[in-house]
C-alpha cells in the first residue's frame, strides 16, 4: 500500500469530506484553526469542515463571476460595461443587432474540460441562482434542501439559456449553440481577440489562457468585468478555492499547515504571481496583474454575497457527476426541466 502524503490539497469540499469520512484525513490542530480564525471570513472556514469539526485550511482562491471582454472592441463600438442584469442583456440584444451574423455574436462559451466536461456551464447556473433566487436559496439547493428540480432553479437554468441557448447570441466564431459542448473552456474566449465575439463568462484564472503577446488590461485586448447581478447594490460573488488537510498529526506536518494558513504565506504566494486568496490580511497590491487585483478586492469586499462553486459542495455523483453531464444533455438541445429531474432523481438519499 502506498504511503500517503503529510499534507494534500482538496479541490472540492465535497471531496475533503468524503476523505474525512473515509478516515484518512486528521483534524487541524490549534494553531492551524487560530491562524483560519485570524485572517479567513467565517464561510471559508466552515468549507474546510466536516460534521462540526475542522479540518483544513483554506489556500488560494479564485472569483468565477467575471466576464472576459475587449477593452479596445468595447471603445471603438462606444459599448459600456453593463452595472446591472438588464443592462447586460440589453447590451447583449445591441450587439446581436449591430454586430450578428453567421459568424459574429455577442457570446462565445466552451465546456469541453476532458473527463469534467461541463463544469463551465454549472459555473453559470450557479450564478444564475445568486442572482435569481438569492443567496438563501442557493445554500438551500447546494444542501439538498430544495430539490434539484425546484421552479426557483429551472428559472435560473433558463436565464443561462436566454444566452447559452441563442443561436443570435452564442457561439461567436465557434458555430451554433451546440459546439459549446465540443469547444474546450481553454479556447472558449479566444474568438474575442479575432472580434467575432465581444464577451466570455469565465472566472479569474482564465488570465492564463490569452495567448503570449496578449495586452491584458483595463485598455488592452482582453480584460475582465463583474458579472452584473440585478441592481447595481446587489453583488453575488460566486467563489472556489483549495483547502490543505493532513494526513498525519506529525509536528512538522502541523507547522506546514500553520505556516500555509497563514496572511504572510498567502501575500508571499500572491505576490510570487499568478494566484489570489480570501485571506483578509493579503494586500492587493501585491497582486500579479490587474484582474487578480479585482478578484482579491471582490473577496475582500465586505458586502459582497459571496457563495462557494455549487458544484464543489454537492454530493461528488452530483456535483462532479449528473450535473455536469446534464449540462451537456440541456446545452446539446434537452428541455430544461427533463435535466433537472433527471438530475434531482441521482441526489443521494440521506
Amino acid at each position: 500500500m502506498a504511503t500517503p502524503p503529510d499534507l494534500a490539497i482538496f479541490p472540492q469540499p465535497g471531496l475533503l469530506q468524503r476523505m474525512v469520512n473515509d478516515g484518512h484525513v486528521v483534524a487541524a490542530p490549534d494553531a492551524v484553526e487560530e491562524k483560519v480564525d485570524e485572517g479567513w471570513s467565517e464561510d471559508w472556514k466552515n468549507y474546510g469542515t466536516v460534521d462540526g469539526e475542522f479540518y483544513a485550511a483554506p489556500l488560494m482562491a479564485s472569483v468565477k463571476s467575471f466576464v472576459w471582454y475587449s477593452p479596445k472592441a468595447f471603445e471603438e463600438n462606444g459599448y459600456e460595461v453593463p452595472k446591472t442584469w438588464d443592462e447586460l442583456m440589453t447590451l447583449t440584444q445591441t450587439i446581436a443587432d449591430e454586430q450578428g451574423s453567421d459568424t459574429t455574436k455577442p457570446w462565445c462559451a466552451g465546456i469541453e474540460s476532458g473527463g469534467a466536461t461541463g463544469w463551465p456551464a454549472t459555473d453559470f447556473i450557479e450564478d444564475m441562482v445568486l442572482r435569481s433566487a438569492g443567496a438563501d436559496v442557493y445554500d438551500q439547493w447546494v444542501a439538498g434542501e430544495i430539490p434539484f428540480n425546484d421552479p426557483q432553479i429551472a428559472e435560473a437554468v433558463d436565464m443561462a439559456g436566454d444566452i447559452l441557448k441563442n443561436p443570435d447570441y452564442t457561439n461567436g466564431g465557434l458555430g451554433d449553440p451546440r459546439t459549446i459542448a465540443t469547444t474546450s473552456f481553454n479556447d472558449g474566449g479566444l474568438p474575442i481577440l479575432d472580434g467575432e465575439c465581444f464577451m466570455y463568462r469565465m472566472a479569474s484564472f482564465y488570465e492564463a489562457q490569452w495567448p503570449e503577446g496578449t495586452d491584458v488590461g483595463p485598455d488592452g485586448d482582453a480584460f475582465a468585468f463583474y458579472l452584473p447581478g440585478m441592481t447595481e447594490d446587489e453583488s453575488p460573488l460566486l467563489t472556489a478555492g483549495e483547502f490543505v488537510g493532513a494526513f498525519n498529526d506529525r509536528e512538522a506536518t502541523q507547522a506546514v499547515q500553520a505556516y500555509m494558513a497563514s496572511g504572510d504565506w498567502a501575500n508571499t504566494r500572491v505576490e510570487i504571481g499568478g494566484v489570489v486568496s480570501a485571506n483578509k490580511a493579503v494586500d492587493p497590491e501585491l497582486a500579479s496583474s490587474d484582474v487578480l487585483r479585482q478578484a482579491i478586492e471582490l473577496l475582500q469586499d465586505e458586502g459582497a454575497v459571496a457563495r462557494f462553486d455549487g458544484s464543489d459542495l454537492m454530493p461528488s455523483e452530483v456535483g462532479a457527476g449528473s450535473f455536469w453531464t446534464g449540462m451537456v444533455d440541456w446545452i446539446n438541445g434537452s428541455e430544461t426541466q427533463p435535466v433537472l429531474d433527471q438530475i434531482a432523481a441521482s441526489w443521494p438519499s440521506s
